[in-house]
């Protein structure tokens, strides 16, 4: 078996049955086949659910948007935004910086094999679309945990309106039904322990915005984007915790930003959580994969961590596409699995592809 490669590719997405056929007539491309909600099927296969993003050929100072069933380009008065870079337009002269994508994104179910080895099947007739006006941008991201006979997954809803984190429930991984909006404007990255604690359910959470407070001198930890943690009682109603959960170190500048990577699993030590750490430079930032195992039953008590990377971005995993890469310091885990002796981690390379990397469980030990 094959240790750390790419599964699914922006070329490997038919964009013949895509969903914006029929009711969008400007060409389009894939722009990303990434960042996959992983789980285990009932059939013993696995799910990984593929954001695609969806752009426009030639943007220009054109967006894509969906309203009400349709997708509709907007064109935009070229001395009203700024199109230096053909993912995102900025617009000028707002105090708010408001921003249009040239892109939209859906949700591809990919089934694999029981060892992900290989693509089984492209349930092309269960993507996951915009369905509600706080989606007029897309929906991105999904992370899918599973908890008893139930699934669930949250994504991020992108739109006008807000920035916000939504919620998908199944009772097989395949049918999904949203539930709508758990956390409200710039709260992503949420994800659900495979699990209850003290009779609650449990989630990660990354509050973003633009303040943020020092630590005294001399603190271990350094201020910034972190992950916090909330309960609720039924998946719906969330309820901040008031301890923090996992901040950035002052040791180490490598995680100066941090979000939430995989939901996290209950193992023999604690919950056992693999999550993203961005280190300033470059356009974006670069990623790396972390991992850290919390108390099982106060998860804002760290048992275990490393300040060594997991996993690592890997540019040669993605040099045959090189002509389609913008990013080569990405590595956006986002999914993990059991597979005996060892983990099976999913994430999205380069914001470009799918990529899997078998870790062992000896790792974490």
């Amino acid at each position: 078996m094959r240790n750390d490669f790419l599964i699914f590719e922006p070329g490997d997405v038919d964009l013949s049955r895509s969903p914006l056929r029929g009711s969008c007539e400007a060409e389009t491309f894939v722009l990303g086949a990434f960042n996959p909600g992983f789980t285990r099927l009932p059939s013993g296969n696995l799910l990984m659910m593929v954001r695609v993003a969806e752009g426009l050929v030639d943007a220009g100072t054109r967006s894509l948007r969906w309203e009400d069933g349709r997708y509709l380009v907007d064109e935009w008065p070229a001395d009203r935004v700024d199109a230096s870079d053909p993912r995102i337009l900025k617009l000028l002269g707002d105090p708010w910086r408001p921003l249009a994508l040239t892109s939209l994104s859906w949700l591809l179910p990919v089934e694999l094999s029981y060892d992900g080895e290989r693509v089984e099947a492209v349930h092309y007739d269960r993507a996951i679309v915009p369905a509600a006006s706080y989606q007029a941008y897309g929906v991105e991201d999904p992370r899918i945990s599973r908890i008893g006979e139930e699934w669930v997954m949250t994504t991020c809803s992108v739109s006008p309106e807000r920035l916000c984190t939504t919620l998908h429930r199944s009772r097989d991984a395949i049918a999904w039904e949203l539930e709508g909006i758990v956390l409200d404007h710039q709260n992503k990255d949420m994800l659900v322990f495979e699990g209850q604690s003290g009779g609650l359910y449990w989630a990660q959470t990354r509050p973003l915005g633009e303040t943020w407070f020092a630590y005294p001198p001399g603190s271990e930890w350094r201020a910034g984007p972190a992950i916090n943690l909330a309960t609720s009682p039924d998946l719906l109603h969330w309820k901040p915790y008031e301890k923090p959960g996992l901040r950035p170190h002052a040791a180490t500048v490598s995680t100066a930003r941090m979000g939430g990577g995989t939901p996290p699993i209950l193992t023999d030590r604690g919950w056992l959580t693999l999550w993203h750490g961005v280190e300033p430079g470059a356009e974006v930032g670069i990623y790396r994969t972390y991992w850290s195992i919390l108390d099982r039953t106060d998860p804002s008590v760290t048992v275990a961590t490393e300040h060594e990377a997991l996993i690592e971005p890997a540019p040669h995993l993605t040099a045959h596409l090189s002509d389609q890469k913008y990013l080569d310091s990405v590595v956006f885990t986002t999914g993990i699995v059991d597979a005996g002796d060892h983990y099976l981690v999913a994430s999205g390379e380069a914001d470009l592809a799918c990529r899997l990397t078998r870790i062992d469980k000896g790792r974490f030990a």
